[in-house]
C-alpha cells in the first residue's frame, strides 16, 4: 500500500472493484463540495473563477499524457471521446477488437450505418488481447485505423502500444480507450494519435469527468463532425456566423463542462502527479500477485496475464464447481467487493489497497470447501 497515497481516502479495505468505480479521494470531495458552495453564493466573479478548474484540470492531465494543452480537451466521459474520433474519419476501415467493451464497438457501428469507416472486428486469443501479430494479419491497404482497449476490461490485458504503432506504420490512425489504464499504469501514450480516458475509474475523479490527447495526425486528419459552439475560433463572438473550428484539440469541445466536475477532475489528477503513476502502479502490482496467489492457493482458475509485464491491475478468475455469485456472497461476506460477471469474477485493487484484503479473500475462498 502507498500510505501517502492511501491517507486521502476514505474507500473500505475490502474494496476491489476499481475496474468498474472508483470512489472519489476526500481532495476531490472537497473541491466538488467547494465547488457548489460557491455556485450558491453566485455573485459577478463566481462563473469565471469556477471555470479556471478546467484550465488546471486540463495542464494536469496533458502532462500525464505527455502532451500540452494544445493538443489536450476535457471531456465528460471516454464515449464521447471515441464518437469524436471515430465520426472524424470519412472511410476506410478500422480494426476493432470484437471482445473489447461496448465503448469501443458502438461507435464503429454507427459510422458503418453512416457510411463512413467500416470496422473489421479482431477476435483476441482467450485471456489475450490484441497484438501486433493479430493486427499485422487483418492489415489490408484499406485499413486507416486500429482502436483499442491500453487495457482489456475482462482480464487486464495489458496492450503493447508502441509495437501495435510499430505493426500499423506511422500513417494510421491508433486510437487508445486509455480508461483502465490511464493513472495507473506506465505506458508510451505518444505512440497513439487519440487517448481518451473516463475520470470514475482508476482516476477516481467521479463521474462525468474526462480528457482526450490528440496528436497532430488526429488534429490534421480527422473531421471535427461534433463541434460545438465552444469548440470554434472567437467563441465569445455570438455573431450569427459559422466560425470554423479551433485549431487545437478544443475543437472536440461540444459545450461548456461543469466547473464541478472539473474541479474534481483537478483534484484527483494532482493526488495521481504529486505520488507518481509509477509508485501507484508498483502497489497495485504488489495487490495483484498477492490476490493471485491466493486464488491460485484456493483452487481458482486465473484468466488474467500472470505476466507483470502483460498486466495491469486487473484479476480475473472462476473458481471451479462454484457459480460466480455464490462466490461472490462469501466474498461480500467477509467484507469483499468484487465485481461479479455471469462467468467469472474480477478483483481490481488500487495503491489504497491494503495487505490485509488478501486474508479476507482467503477466509471468503476457503468457506466455499466447507
Amino acid at each position: 500500500m502507498l500510505r501517502s497515497y492511501a491517507a486521502h481516502f476514505d474507500t473500505p479495505a475490502g474494496y476491489l472493484d476499481f475496474a468498474r468505480f472508483g470512489p472519489p479521494s476526500r481532495d476531490a470531495l472537497a473541491a466538488t463540495t467547494g465547488a457548489m458552495e460557491d455556485s450558491a453564493r453566485a455573485d459577478h466573479t463566481t462563473v469565471d473563477v469556477l471555470m479556471r478548474a478546467e484550465a488546471v484540470a486540463r495542464e494536469t492531465a496533458a502532462r500525464l499524457a505527455g502532451t500540452d494543452t494544445r493538443h489536450t480537451v476535457l471531456l465528460p466521459n471516454a464515449s464521447t471521446g471515441l464518437f469524436h474520433a471515430a465520426l472524424g474519419i470519412r472511410e476506410g476501415v478500422v480494426l476493432a477488437p470484437s471482445t473489447d467493451f461496448p465503448s469501443n464497438q458502438y461507435p464503429w457501428r454507427r459510422t458503418a450505418d453512416l457510411g463512413r469507416a467500416v470496422p473489421r472486428w479482431l477476435t483476441a486469443a482467450p485471456g489475450g488481447g490484441v497484438t501486433p501479430d493479430l493486427v499485422r494479419a487483418a492489415l489490408t491497404d484499406d485499413v486507416v485505423a486500429l482502436s483499442v482497449s491500453a487495457v482489456d476490461f475482462r482480464t487486464g490485458f495489458r496492450a503493447d502500444l508502441a509495437a501495435l504503432r510499430e505493426a500499423i506504420g506511422p500513417d494510421r490512425l491508433l486510437i487508445v480507450d486509455a480508461i483502465q489504464a490511464f493513472g495507473v499504469a506506465e505506458l508510451p501514450w505518444d505512440a497513439a494519435d487519440v487517448v481518451v480516458a473516463g475520470g470514475q475509474k482508476w482516476l477516481r475523479a467521479g463521474w462525468a469527468t474526462g480528457f482526450a490527447a490528440l496528436s497532430d495526425r488526429a488534429l490534421e486528419t480527422l473531421e471535427p463532425v461534433l463541434t460545438g459552439w465552444t469548440g470554434v475560433e472567437d467563441v465569445g463572438l455570438f455573431d450569427g456566423a459559422e466560425h470554423p473550428p479551433a485549431p487545437d484539440a478544443q475543437r472536440w469541445s461540444i459545450t461548456n463542462l461543469s466547473p464541478v466536475t472539473a474541479a474534481a477532475l483537478a483534484a484527483a489528477l494532482d493526488l495521481v502527479e504529486r505520488h507518481t503513476v509509477a509508485a501507484i502502479e508498483a502497489a497495485i502490482s504488489t495487490r495483484i500477485d498477492e490476490l493471485t496467489a491466493v486464488v491460485g492457493e484456493y483452487g481458482g482458475r486465473v484468466l488474467s496475464p500472470t505476466d507483470p509485464a502483460r498486466r495491469a491491475g486487473i484479476l480475473s478468475f472462476t473458481m471451479p464447481d462454484h457459480a460466480p455469485a455464490v462466490v461472490a456472497k462469501a466474498l461480500h461476506a467477509e467484507g469483499v467487493t468484487p465485481t461479479v460477471r455471469a462467468d467469472s469474477l474480477r478483483l481490481s485493487p488500487h495503491a489504497s489497497t491494503p495487505p490485509e484484503v488478501s486474508t479476507s479473500v482467503a477466509a471468503a475462498l476457503s468457506s466455499l470447501r466447507a
